[in-house]
C-alpha cells in the first residue's frame, strides 16, 4: 500500500554508486521497479469506490471513513496485507488487484537497470514489503522476479522493512556484505531503517509514482529521481 499524501520536490544531483565497491543490490519493488501510480489508484479510489458501493457512499465520503484505518496501519505488516485488508474491509482485495491489473506497470528504465545489473554480474536482491499474493500478481503482469536471485518478502519475517527485526532476520538467509551492498527504496522510514542497519550505499527514489508529485527524502542519502538514473554509469 501507498501513502496518499505527497511531499514537495527538491533539487539534488545524482550521485553514481562506485560499481566497483558493490557486490550486492537490494531493491525495493513498488516505487522502485514497479510504478507506485498503481498502488495510489487502487488504494485510494478504487477500494473506496468498491467499499462504498453497498453502504451508498460516494468514493470520496469512503476515502475519507477509510483513511483513520488506514492511517493507524502505517509502519506495520498489516499496512501492506492483503489478507488483513480483505477481513477488516470485508472484500476479496486479492481478487481485485487481480483485476485491476492491467494498470501495474514498469518506472521509465527499471527493466534496463535489472538487466544492466545482471550483465555487470551483481547479486541482485528484492526486499520487498509487498504481500507474497500481491508480489505474485505483479510478477504475473511484469515477469519482475525473474531479474533476481533472491526475493524476499518482509512477510516471511514478521517485520516490515521499517523495523529493524527485518534487518536482522533477513540478514540470517541473505548474508550481504553491508560495506558492498546497495539498497534503493522510495519510502523515508524504510530508507532510515536500511541506513541504520549498516548499509552502505542507500539511494531515494524521488518519483515513485509517474502520477505524482516527487518526495522528499533527508539529505543524508542519495537522491534519484529513478533508477534509470542509475543506469548509465552501470555502462
Amino acid at each position: 500500500m501507498t501513502d496518499f499524501t505527497a511531499a514537495a520536490a527538491i533539487s539534488s544531483p545524482v550521485t553514481p554508486p562506485d560499481w566497483d565497491r558493490i557486490d550486492t543490490v537490494l531493491l525495493d519493488l513498488d516505487g522502485t521497479l514497479l510504478d507506485l501510480a498503481f498502488d495510489t489508484y487502487f488504494w485510494w479510489h478504487h477500494i473506496p469506490t468498491v467499499y462504498g458501493a453497498p453502504r451508498s457512499l460516494p468514493t470520496e465520503q469512503a476515502r475519507e471513513l477509510l483513511k483513520p484505518r488506514f492511517k493507524a496501519c502505517e509502519g506495520t505488516l498489516d499496512w501492506y496485507c492483503v489478507d488483513y485488508w480483505s477481513r477488516e474491509l470485508g472484500l476479496d482485495v486479492k481478487a481485485l488487484k487481480r483485476a485491476a491489473g492491467d494498470r501495474i506497470g514498469w518506472l521509465p528504465g527499471a527493466e534496463e537497470f535489472l538487466q544492466r545489473l545482471r550483465a555487470r554480474g551483481k547479486r541482485v536482491v528484492l526486499m520487498t514489503n509487498a504481500h507474497p499474493d500481491a508480489l505474485r500478481i505483479k510478477d504475473e503482469r511484469t515477469g519482475v522476479t525473474r531479474y533476481f536471485d533472491a526475493v524476499h518478502s518482509s512477510h516471511s519475517f514478521g517485520a516490515p522493512k521499517e523495523s529493524p527485526k527485518f534487518w536482522a532476520a533477513v540478514r540470517e538467509v541473505e548474508p550481504f556484505d553491508r560495506e558492498r551492498s546497495m539498497f534503493v527504496d522510495d519510502s523515508p522510514p524504510v530508507l532510515r531503517a536500511a541506513r541504520e542497519a549498516g548499509i552502505r550505499w542507500v539511494y531515494a527514489v524521488r518519483r515513485p509514482d509517474s502520477t505524482g508529485v516527487p518526495r522528499v527524502h533527508d539529505p543524508g542519502f542519495s537522491i534519484t529521481d529513478g533508477v534509470r538514473d542509475l543506469t548509465e554509469s552501470l555502462s
